[in-house]
């Protein structure tokens, strides 16, 4: 057996940590399409060979890319050079994810949410060089359509519908994958691809965890203190700052009375390479730096919300988008969670010291989003634009958060209901805002993760009847359309239910995770209305 004094052992274990260390680091260092391919990748993506800009993003090269970028380079400029033909002839191009299933709408929606779990599920991935997917060690659940790839925020809804069918080994393989993520790169990407790697999404690892605690009978506490460590690495990665001296740093924003709250900020200042011709417009036509455009595009796609009037200057242009003057009150609820998830690990584990710290640090954050999120006027939960220090203009379904929360008092509560019931709610559930902008998170669009965590958020304090009223719409929009079409959809048109919805940089998507997820919550769910 080795001991301290064995040369032989401490010589081992130093070359087997710098192995552990440079296999971490290739990992981390993972380059983007748009680093493998520079010339090539911008050729395509602003010629526009394929519809959807996300298409050459997730294709997988054939060969060396080095090969591939020194004929490009030999080929493009000869006569009769066709870039379609080149791109097709050295890429494997992506699958939709679903795309062959075929719906027995007889059978009914419930038995088809439950045979779509296994076609959108994808088994641990196997490591393909060169490709942008970063590979999970655990099966998982996409979204479906374009969306091949896990996505963060998505996937906690998508768990939701997962508890019901039984399936707790993939919500547990689920999280096992983004507990790997936070202890790989620090932080929860995206998705799971290296063109992710600049930004998060709203910060659900906490409510995942707890879910899966739910569901651990006799080892909820195990896995709580099993994953401490990640939820203090994701912790770090939203209040990490460069320069404590700055107002505003990365994610975290101080306001004039020294509360710390917190914003979106994506690390990058270049176009989306999902999105590269649609960045580069959008540039193109705003007043600012195109470099400033691009990472305000960037921050608004880490909240989940891209795009929606929440961001922009002037309630109605995306060129205007400031997503990092805004203090978003959803993301500082989900954090509240966070450290609230925390204090209750600390308990467990018996540090009095960290424990009080966490509480106190919870406790200035619901007093600071009360403060500066709270309109008394209009009786609604706002943004709060830390420039202009003031409110934003805009009504949004982010407001029902606090509920969901449990930060709102039962007369600001009230007042939210009274809100949702006299403007966001319409004859196929909430619309996601009161602004119609052309853009996919205005109105007329309602979507299930915000339907959620609205009935979830009026049951917390009574209103069930509301919260009734919400889910028969939401779900029986959802069941017309799949009556009619075989699909259910990312998204729905919520205030004329015979339209489908619009708006965003791409077509409507089925499959679809979090809907699926959010329907199944709310059909098994004895809800009624008193």
């Amino acid at each position: 057996m080795a001991t301290k004094t064995n040369p032989v052992f401490w010589s081992f274990l130093l070359i087997f940590t710098v192995l552990l260390s440079c296999k971490e680091e290739r990992q981390i260092k993972r380059e983007s399409p748009g680093d493998l391919f520079p010339g090539l990748f911008e050729a395509v993506q602003s010629a526009g060979i394929f519809p959807d800009s996300k298409t050459f993003t997730d294709c997988v090269p054939k060969r060396d890319p080095h090969k591939i970028l020194e004929d490009f380079k030999k080929e493009k400029g000869k006569p009769g050079f066709d870039l379609k033909k080149f791109a097709e002839k050295n890429f494997e191009l992506p699958e939709h994810a679903g795309e062959e299933y075929k719906t027995n709408i007889k059978a009914g929606v419930e038995p088809h949410i439950n045979e779509l779990w296994n076609v959108l599920t994808r088994k641990p991935d196997k490591y393909v060089q060169y490709s942008s997917l970063i590979s999970l060690p655990y099966s998982y659940v996409v979204p479906g359509g374009r969306f091949r790839e896990v996505y963060y925020w998505d996937s906690y809804f998508t768990m939701l519908g997962l508890e019901e069918s039984r399936r707790i080994d993939l919500v547990e393989n689920m999280v096992n994958n983004f507990a790997y993520l936070i202890r790989t790169y620090g932080f929860i990407p995206n998705g799971n691809r290296t063109y992710y790697l600049t930004r998060s999404q709203p910060p659900y690892f906490s409510l995942m965890l707890q879910l899966l605690m739910n569901n651990k009978a006799g080892k909820a506490d195990s896995v709580l203190i099993a994953n401490r460590d990640v939820l203090e690495k994701e912790y770090h990665f939203w209040m990490n700052t460069v320069n404590e001296k700055d107002t505003a740093s990365a994610h975290v924003v101080r306001l004039q009375d020294s509360v710390v709250l917190n914003r979106y900020f994506d690390a990058g200042d270049w176009p989306r390479e999902e999105a590269y011709h649609e960045d580069i417009t959008t540039a193109a036509q705003s007043t600012g730096s195109k470099a400033d455009a691009y990472r305000q595009l960037r921050s608004g796609a880490e909240s989940g919300w891209d795009f929606s009037s929440r961001w922009f200057a002037d309630a109605s242009n995306l060129r205007t988008i400031r997503t990092t003057d805004i203090i978003p009150v959803d993301l500082n609820c989900l954090l509240y969670n966070l450290e609230m998830t925390l204090v209750k690990a600390y308990n467990r584990e018996g540090d009095k010291k960290a424990r009080e710290h966490m509480q106190r640090q919870a406790d200035r954050r619901k007093r600071a989003v009360i403060q500066y999120c709270w309109d008394n006027k209009t009786g609604w939960f706002r943004d709060y634009n830390w420039r202009k220090q003031q409110q934003t203009g805009i009504l949004s379904l982010a407001g029902v958060y606090p509920l969901y929360f449990g930060l709102a008092s039962e007369g600001q509560a009230a007042r939210v209901a009274v809100m949702l019931n006299s403007q966001f709610l319409k004859a196929g559930g909430l619309v996601s805002t009161l602004q119609n902008t052309g853009q996919q998170w205005d109105a007329p669009n309602g979507w299930a993760p915000l339907q959620w965590m609205a009935i979830k958020g009026l049951m917390e304090y009574k209103k069930n009847a509301l919260a009734a009223e919400i889910a028969d719409r939401w779900s029986r929009q959802n069941i017309r359309v799949f009556n009619k079409t075989g699909k259910l959809l990312e998204k729905y048109n919520v205030t004329d239910t015979t339209l489908i919805a619009g708006g965003g940089e791409y077509p409507n998507q089925d499959g679809f995770g979090w809907t699926n997820g959010v329907l199944l919550k709310i059909l098994r769910m004895d809800l009624q209305k008193k």
